[in-house]
């Protein structure tokens, strides 16, 4: 379950939409409200994705949200007003302890799939993980990430597909 909704075999495929990363309170809950209007939230559950920090960027001066504490505040506020649940990307076990209350779904960033100690902090927080697959690994390999959530308890477990590198920069 992610909120009020079954999630797997048989009930409606997950949308998760939403800005990269949250740039400012108004605009994640404006785009909340109008993803929620849309035709296709009748055919989808639709969870609400931004993230509150953004850990992989290429400069480091590139904008990351506005941190932990301002982000999940502003999170918070879209499943009031939108009332849709809320997803984010978690980058350390400390972050999950903090995020959890929160967050309707842990979300593991892509290039952390394999990061044992976080998987097992989202794996024991009580709340669905949703872990997105790194480019870098084959669809088989998730399967020891879903052993890790399995293991600390949790069968609350969603694999986002992020297609796969071959070679440099060529994405399919």
């Amino acid at each position: 379950r992610i909120g009020s909704f079954a999630v797997g075999d048989g009930a409606r495929p997950l949308l998760i939409a939403g800005p990269c990363v949250i740039e400012s309170e108004d605009l994640i809950l404006a785009v909340a409200e109008r993803i929620a209007k849309l035709p296709i939230t009748r055919e989808f559950h639709f969870v609400f994705k931004a993230s509150y920090l953004k850990d992989n960027r290429s400069a480091g001066e590139s904008f990351r949200g506005p941190g932990l504490d301002a982000g999940l505040r502003a999170l918070e506020k879209v499943r009031e007003r939108v009332g849709c649940p809320v997803l984010s990307d978690v980058h350390g076990p400390d972050e999950v302890a903090a995020a959890a209350p929160v967050l309707d779904v842990v979300q593991i960033p892509a290039f952390l799939c394999r990061q044992t100690s976080l998987i097992e902090a989202a794996g024991a927080c009580g709340k669905p993980v949703n872990v997105k697959k790194g480019q870098f690994l084959s669809p088989p390999e998730m399967a020891n990430a879903v052993k890790k959530v399995e293991e600390c308890g949790s069968r609350r477990i969603v694999l986002t597909e992020r297609g796969s590198s071959f070679g440099y920069n060529n994405l399919v």
